[in-house]
This record gives structure tokens, C-alpha cells and sequence, in this order.
């Protein structure tokens, strides 16, 4: 088999198994929801306010929200025994997970990021800056998605590793909050965003060379154990 149909053997899996779990697809997508719906609610109805708060509020929302299924992301093989055949096939265990966590990401960083439009406007938010909210939302549940496979990959043996995992990632997590919020905070506020936008495009390419290999040698670990 070559490459190419390895790769698209693996995503179809994946998507297979993450549209038989229904529940637990919707629930970041119904949590990021209701969350920014109730917020207007709970803190202040003027627009004004909310325009100000409604970057942090959108990006800290879709933080929680990718928070919720990370511990899934490697849960069901390794309880049935598929990841150690997995690592053990032959085909680079880095690529494997790095199309699980795509996978991932697909089926919850980018429904996130096509919701903020209209959650966006909720808040308002001015409409001329949401493009760059939705590239930077893209980019950053993306190196959520790659770097939360790191403490994916730590805690799957644990049974109630979720809090776990919460307390390993969230520090690797700021950095891209305070560049995803910064760059479109500045962009509203007329001042220089392209350095906020490359830091987080850097973060995105970073994670992809570096956190597949990390999460290999942390899955090795786990299944070993």
C-alpha cells in the first residue's frame, strides 16, 4: 500500500469512529454553544462591554470545548488492545498518530472555528474582524489538538486521567491563547497583528514536527506499563 492510502485508511477509521460516538462529537460543539449563548446573560447585555470581552470569551470557550474530548483521543484502542497493534505496525507510528490528532481536530477544532461567525455576531464583535478570528481559531485548535495529544498519550492508562490531563496541558495551552487573542484584539484596535498571527503559525508548525514524537514515546510508555 503506499503512503497516501495508509494515510486515508487511518482518517477513514477514525471518522468512522468518532460519527459512531455522537454524543460525544456533539457535546464540545453543544458546550461551546451554549457557554458563549449565556454569557451576555450572566455578565452584561450591553453591547459595548461585550465587544470588548468577545475575543478572550470566544477563545477561552473553545479552549474548554476541545478540553472535553481530548481524553478520548486515544482512550478506546488502548482499551481494547488496537493502539499496541497499531505502534507495532508497519507504518511510522509518528504519521499514525499525527492523522488521529488531524482527525481529531477535524471532527472538533474546525466545527468550533465555523460557529464563531454567528457567536461572534452574538457578542459583537466587529464583522470585519472576524476572518481573522476564524484563521486564528483554525490554527490554534489545531496545536490544542497536537499538543493535548501529548497529555492524551500520558494519561490513557489512567482510568480518571481527565483532570490529569487538564493539569499537564493547560500550561502549554497559554501561549496560544495570548497570541490567538492577541492578534485579533490588535487588529481591532488598529495596531500591528502580524507578529501575533506568525507566533501562532509558528506554534502550529512547531507542534507539527515535535508533538507526534513526544506523544509516541508517551503511548510506548503507557502500553508497555
Amino acid at each position: 500500500m503506499t503512503l497516501t492510502a495508509v494515510i486515508q485508511g487511518i482518517m477513514r477509521r477514525e471518522l468512522q469512529l468518532a460519527f459512531r460516538r455522537r454524543a460525544e462529537l456533539l457535546n464540545p460543539l453543544l458546550f461551546f454553544l451554549i457557554v458563549v449563548s449565556l454569557f451576555p446573560i450572566g455578565v452584561t447585555p450591553e453591547l459595548a462591554r461585550l465587544s470588548e470581552m468577545a475575543v478572550g470569551v470566544l477563545w477561552v470557550t473553545a479552549l474548554l470545548a476541545n478540553l472535553l474530548s481530548l481524553d478520548l483521543l486515544f482512550r478506546s484502542d488502548f482499551d481494547d488492545g488496537s493502539l499496541e497493534q497499531q505502534l507495532m505496525a508497519n507504518v511510522p507510528a509518528s504519521l499514525l498518530v499525527l492523522v488521529k490528532v488531524v482527525t481529531h481536530w477535524l471532527v472538533t477544532g474546525l466545527p468550533l472555528t465555523l460557529m464563531s461567525p454567528m457567536l461572534s455576531l452574538m457578542l459583537a464583535l466587529p464583522s470585519e474582524a472576524i476572518p481573522l478570528l476564524m484563521l486564528t481559531l483554525a490554527l490554534g485548535t489545531l496545536t490544542l489538538s497536537l499538543l493535548g495529544g501529548i497529555g492524551a498519550a500520558l494519561t490513557v492508562g489512567l482510568r480518571k486521567g481527565g483532570l490529569l490531563l487538564t493539569v499537564l496541558i493547560m500550561p502549554l495551552f497559554v501561549p496560544v491563547i495570548i497570541f490567538g487573542t492577541g492578534a485579533v484584539s490588535a487588529f481591532i484596535d488598529q495596531l500591528p497583528w502580524l507578529g501575533h498571527l506568525a507566533l501562532l503559525a509558528a506554534m502550529v508548525t512547531g507542534s507539527l514536527v515535535l508533538a507526534p514524537l513526544v506523544t509516541v514515546l508517551a503511548l510506548e510508555i503507557a502500553v508497555e506499563d
